[in-house]
Formats: C-alpha cells, sequence, structure tokens
C-alpha cells in the first residue's frame, strides 16, 4: 500500500521561513550570453553577510532534523555497521608487512607493521591527535623496511606533511616536510633518499593553481635542499607519479594534465648517471594512453598495465631502453567484455613457473585469474567470496608466490584475503579483520537498462526480495565521472533502508570506468549529456519495472555524482521527492576558479572556450534553476574543511533553490566543520550516514523505526 511522506512531525523548514539572500550578484556577457551569478557574494565564506545566512540555515536545518524520527535509531545503525574495524592489504617489506587497520570501537585507521605473527601500531593519528581530525593520508615504507615516510593531514584539508619514521621505535627521524598532497614516495636501496612530489609555494588563496615539481630528498636533510628532478617548463597543472626498482636501477616518472586518463612516461638509468641527476628520455607521449609500470629488480623488461591500443587494457613488456610503444609485447591481450584493474607478479621458487596474477571487472563485477608470465595464456580462476570488487592487489616486490587484496562486496564488509598460488588456498589474512558474513534480508541483482541513445547500461539493485514484488521507496545514486567505476562495495547505508522494505539502487553510468575509457569518454566534456540521460534511463526504469513507487523517488549523489544528482533535480525535478548532493559541483561555469577546480578541465571542458562554456552553461545545475518550479525535498550536505569542492557551490545552490521553488518541499544546507571530502573518523560517517537516509525516509515514506516485513 502506498505511503504519503509524512508531513506533521513539527514545524516544516519550508521556503516561507528561508533565511533571505540578496540576489545582488553580477549579469556578466560571456562568450556572448548574459550569464547571472545573483549568490556570488556566498563564494566568500569570511564575509560576514556568509556567515550569518549560514548561521540561520543551521536554525533552518534544526527544525527540518526535528522532522526526522528514525534519526536517532539509523545513528546507532550505522556505528554498528562502521564500528567493526578493517584492515587494508599490507605492503611486504623486508620480512614485515605494513598495512593501515581500524581497530574495532576505534574512529581513525592506524599505521600497523606485522612481523613474525604480531601486529603492532606504528603511527596512531589519535594518539597525535585526540580531536579526531588528523588521519593518515598515505604512507610508503622503504625497501628494506626500516623506514616509513608517513604523510598526515588536518582539519579535512588534504594538505599533508611527510615525516620519516623509524620502524623499530615509531620515532621520527626525518621531516616535517610540507606542501605535500598524497605524493608518490619511490625510495632508493638503503633507505637514504627518496623521490617525492612536492609544490613550489604553500597556497594563499582559493582556487590558486600552483607547479608541482619532482625532487630527491635526502634523509636527514633540509627540504629546501632536495634537488629538482623534473617538471620545470611544463603546465601548471600537471600531476606527477614516481616509482624506482627495488634494486635502484631504475627511475620511472610519469606526467598527466590534471585528470587526464592520458599519461606521459619517461625513464632513466640511474646506474648511469646517479641519483640526483636522472638522464630521463620519453618512454611514452600522453596523447597515447595511460600506462602504469610494474618495476621489478633486475635487467628485464618493464611490465606495462596499458590502454595504449586497448582501451579494455592489456599487460605488456618492454625494453628499458624502448622509445615507442611499437616495440612492447603483449603478454594478456585486451579481453571483450572486461576492463583490466590491476596486476602483480608471482614468480618464487616454489612455482613452476612465473604468473601473472590480473584483475578485471566484467560489467564493474570483480575477476581474478592467473597467467602464464611467458606466453600469457590462462592459468587458473580464483574463485572470489561473491560478486565483488578486487582492489589494493599487493605481493613480494622481489620473488614470492604469496598475494594479497581486499574484498567486498555491497552486503559484505571488507576483508583482507591471502592468496597462496603453490598449494592455491584462498584465505582471510591473519593480519586483518576476521571475514564476516553478508548482512542477511537484501538481495542484490544486477539489471541492464537502455539509454535514450539505446546504449546498453548496467544497475545494481539491492532490496528486499531481489524482484519488484511491488513498488517501493527508492534511492537511485551513481557517479559517472574521472573513469570512477561504480563497482560492488559494501553500502552500510543502504543497508537499513533495504531491510525496513525500501530499495537502493546504484547505477553505473557513462563517464565512469565500468565499461573502459571509451565509456569514460563518452560521458565527459561535450558529452556530458549522456552521464545525465544514463541516470535518467536507470530512474524510468525503476519506476517502469514496478521497483520505485511512484512520488517516492530520491537521489543520493556525492562529489561529481552530486553535480549528477543535481542535474537529475533541475532537469526533471518532478520525478523525484527528494534529492541528496553531498560535497556537489554546482556552479560550472565557475567550477574552475576554487577547490581543484583548475585540474579537471580536462574532465569538464573549460568556461574559457566558447564551445565547452556552451556545454557547461547548458547543464550547470546552478543556473538551470528556474523560478516557479515546483522542487522536491533538497539537502545539500558540504564540509568546510573540503579543498577538492568548495562548499560555496553548494550555499549558492541553496539560495538560488530557496528562492526559485514553489510548495511547502525544503531545502536546507547541512555543513560539517573541520572535516573534507575524503578520510574522516567513523563517528563522523555514521553522522552523515544517519542524516542523509533520516532525510530521504522522511520525505519517501520509509518508517525507519524498526525493520519491517519483506
Amino acid at each position: 500500500m502506498t505511503q504519503s511522506p509524512p508531513r506533521d512531525a513539527g514545524p516544516a523548514a519550508d521556503r516561507n521561513t528561508c533565511p533571505p539572500a540578496p540576489r545582488s550578484g553580477p549579469e556578466e556577457i560571456l562568450h556572448g550570453r548574459r550569464v547571472a551569478d545573483p549568490y556570488r557574494w556566498l563564494e566568500d565564506a569570511r564575509d560576514p553577510a556568509t556567515i550569518a545566512w549560514s548561521a540561520a540555515q543551521e536554525r533552518l536545518l534544526a527544525q527540518e532534523e526535528a522532522r526526522w524520527p528514525a534519526r536517532d535509531e539509523l545513528l546507532t545503525r550505522m556505528t554498528a555497521l562502521l564500528a567493526g574495524g578493517g584492515a587494508r592489504p599490507p605492503v611486504a617489506r623486508g620480512g614485515r608487512e605494513f598495512h593501515l587497520c581500524r581497530r574495532p570501537g576505534r574512529e581513525l585507521a592506524a599505521l600497523a607493521v606485522r612481523e613474525s605473527g604480531r601486529t603492532r601500531i606504528l603511527l596512531d593519528p589519535l594518539e597525535a591527535d585526540p580531536s579526531g581530525t588528523t588521519v593518515v593520508e598515505a604512507w610508503e615504507p622503504s625497501w628494506e623496511g626500516g623506514l616509513v615516510a608517513v604523510q598526515l593531514s588536518s582539519g579535512g584539508t588534504e594538505h599533508s606533511v611527510l615525516r620519516v619514521l623509524d620502524t623499530e621505535t615509531g620515532e621520527t627521524v626525518d621531516g616535517p616536510v610540507d606542501r605535500v598532497r598524497r605524493s608518490p614516495v619511490a625510495w632508493l636501496p638503503g633507505g637514504r633518499a627518496f623521490y617525492y612530489v612536492r609544490r613550489l609555494a604553500p597556497a594563499h588563496a582559493a582556487g590558486e593553481v600552483l607547479p608541482r615539481r619532482v625532487y630527491l630528498h635526502q634523509v636527514g636533510t633540509p627540504a629546501h635542499q632536495d634537488v629538482e628532478i623534473f617538471g620545470a617548463g611544463r603546465s601548471d597543472t600537471q600531476y606527477y607519479t614516481v616509482a624506482t626498482a627495488p634494486d635502484g636501477r631504475i627511475l620511472v616518472v610519469g606526467a598527466s594534465e590534471g585528470t587526464s586518463p592520458r599519461t606521459g612516461l619517461w625513464t632513466a638509468d640511474l646506474t648511469a648517471t646517479g641519483p640526483d641527476r636522472p638522464d630521463l628520455r620519453r618512454f611514452q607521449y600522453e596523447d597515447d594512453g595511460h600506462t602504469a609500470v610494474r618495476l621489478r629488480p633486475g635487467e628485464g623488461p618493464l611490465l606495462l598495465r596499458t590502454t595504449v591500443g586497448a582501451p579494455r587494457g592489456r599487460i605488456a613488456a618492454a625494453p628499458r631502453g624502448a622509445k615507442d610503444p611499437a616495440q612492447w609485447r603483449t603478454l594478456v591481450a585486451e579481453q571483450p567484455g572486461t576492463v583490466l584493474q590491476d596486476f602483480a607478479v608471482l614468480d618464487g621458487p616454489a612455482l613452476d613457473r612465473p604468473l601473472l596474477a590480473v584483475v578485471r571487472t566484467r560489467h564493474a563485477v570483480g575477476e581474478l585469474t592467473l597467467h602464464d608470465a611467458r606466453t600469457g595464456s590462462h592459468a587458473r580462476t580464483v574463485p572470489l567470496p561473491g560478486r565483488g570488487t578486487v582492489t589494493q592487489l599487493t605481493a613480494h616486490h622481489e620473488a614470492g608466490h604469496e598475494l594479497w587484496f581486499a574484498y567486498s562486496d555491497h552486503i559484505t564488509p571488507t576483508v583482507v584475503l591471502h592468496y597462496d598460488a603453490v598449494t592455491g588456498q584462498l584465505r582471510p589474512w591473519p593480519g586483518g579483520s576476521p571475514a564476516v558474513d553478508p548482512v542477511d534480508g537484501v538481495i542484490v541483482t544486477q539489471e541492464t537498462v537502455r539509454s535514450r541513445d539505446g546504449t546498453q547500461v548496467r544497475m545494481f539493485v539491492m532490496s528486499p526480495t531481489g524482484r519488484p514484488d511491488r513498488p517501493r521507496p527508492a534511492v537511485v545514486t551513481g557517479y559517472g565521472g574521472f573513469g570512477a567505476s561504480m563497482t560492488p562495495g559494501f553500502t552500510p547505508q543502504a543497508i537499513p533502508w533495504v531491510r525496513a522494505g525500501g530499495v537502493y539502487a546504484v547505477a553505473c553510468v557513462r563517464g565512469g570506468g565500468e565499461e573502459g575509457e571509451e565509456w569514460h569518454s563518452a560521458g565527459r566534456r561535450e558529452h556530458k549529456r549522456n552521464t545525465f540521460d544514463d541516470f535518467d534511463a536507470a530512474a524510468d526504469h525503476l519506476l517502469r519495472d514496478g521497483w520505485a513507487a511512484p512520488g517516492r523517488l530520491g537521489v543520493l549523489g556525492s562529489s561529481n555524482g552530486g553535480l549528477l544528482a543535481a542535474a537529475a533535480l533541475t532537469r526533471r525535478p518532478e520525478t523525484y521527492a527528494a534529492v541528496v548532493c553531498v560535497a556537489p559541483l554546482l556552479d560550472m561555469v565557475r567550477y574552475e576558479l576554487s577547490g581543484m577546480g583548475a585540474s579537471w578541465r580536462d574532465e569538464y571542458g573549460s568556461a574559457a572556450d566558447p564551445a565547452q562554456f556552451a556545454h557547461l552553461l547548458s547543464y550547470s545545475p546552478y543556473h538551470q534553476v528556474r523560478e516557479g518550479t515546483r522542487y522536491p525535498a533538497v539537502l545539500l550536505a558540504v564540509f568546510d574543511g573540503d579543498t577538492r569542492v568548495d562548499p560555496a557551490h553548494a550555499r549558492k545552490m541553496c539560495a538560488a533553490l530557496q528562492w526559485a521553488g514553489t510548495g511547502d518541499a525544503p531545502v536546507v544546507l547541512r555543513t560539517e566543520r573541520d572535516v573534507g571530502h575524503s578520510a574522516r573518523a567513523s563517528s563522523r560517517s555514521a553522522r552523515l550516514y544517519a542524516d542523509v537516509m533520516a532525510f530521504l525516509a522522511h520525505h519517501l515514506g520509509l518508517p525507519l523505526t524498526g525493520e519491517t516485513p519483506t
């Protein structure tokens, strides 16, 4: 029986009580078109008018939160779902296994080291900062395992500081080195030095583009003495990677323009010149495709995971002196219908032949196979616990037959698995959390829908029965950008929703990487509308096939997915009863001017180009808000420490929707302090999930105060 969303649980945070927001921004002529920006004043978070407006929005949110009867119970459930702890696969160095782990009941992941069957914590960020706002962003042990470079950031900014720790004592032996942001660290043998990436200067203004350089750092010396290795004369928006072989023979530097899927590669023989003056020679041009290098000791060929000549990926071997991809030899060819994700080398003396462990996805579902490293022929398939995702593949950097990886699916918390290629045994890694059974009461199916142009789009549907037995309150989410795939992963926010009788769907739309680089390209820049068409088709499928009840369909999206959710809102507001955008991009005319926007031009295009500007303006959610439209309930959630997506996007959109809409559906802004776009304490995640799902439950009419029969 259809149940209308409740409307009588306390005073409504409707548009009649919204804080005043003067429409005082400029109207500009851009490429011959008049473009209004009435709420530009809200871009300045420090302006007294913005501060007062934001405070009023917090009061409005409190009124709306009082109408969510399930919020406290949801918070309890989310806390329990996230409390179990977890670990990431280890990196084996010098007889030690380094890994991140979050112990049960702890808020944040700590860096741990396991040796002789025992695990000890090397660095716990909660001990350094009991407030819980400091997180481990990145870490890399030396080849011998005696040292580890750790990067910490605070307040959600992701602006990291690098220090080198002694593995035995945990003492800091080098640093701090500032102006790093999840920099790759490539150690040289002996732990005496490493290559890394650093900005030339600290950022002073939002949206400021600062060039990066590759440096050589000598452990124990000040950072200002570091030798610049690569980057001078190149674009200020270039990103760099660095890698070295375990024996220190070779250095590989990669460069890409912002978030471009294409990479340029340079290699240097360090035995010929020394590490401080490498003779870097071009190995691959940027336009060829994306290539990642797996370096091994010795003088053998370079092993590559590449899209050059293979949009879905292949594994190739290349002579170290190769100057052209024509000299590369394919080991494992591109496989139709799958996308290559990663590989590792297993060549220990206990094996009868060297093997390549290969991770692929087939329509976003993971597969793990072993191949003869000499011929590429299929040797065996490693059975996985379910239809899930394999990530963070690791193996010994020298000869070995062991493999570690993380496994998860929509209803199974992440577990670290260990595979022995000699015995063929797959089991949980003793250094990780114990394996947990899948959550019961939730069945996952995969649907195929047709988009506007006939393209087949896959969608995961979580439901109580595994079939559209009756229309239910439903939430659909997606991402559709940067080649990122919506592969199965533990989805705690969906568990209580489905167990209470709802449907939760994940659409794998174009712009992501679920079907390879061509799928990504079909949803970026001038093709961005394909992303939105795919999402529309997913929503229509849920309604047409009886999964979702009319008037009780909601949308949830985060980051680029927040852009997707907002585009759904402005394109077809009548389709949805509630929309949630978390850390969203919304003003696509000015996105380049704040956060990390300047590095995303390859994905979205630039407003400085007339043709690209026209595409951006045509779908920019902020500019597509129309006065007099009956919009659904909207929750915009942002984080004041977010240095990727400026919270100003959501402030401006909130003001625009509150001004434009009719009806009593609320538009509210949730601003969280001292947290950023990515890593956070588990209690913070639990509160965010609880608020988002309580908002959706209230406006879609799904009681969550107790589990209901299916």
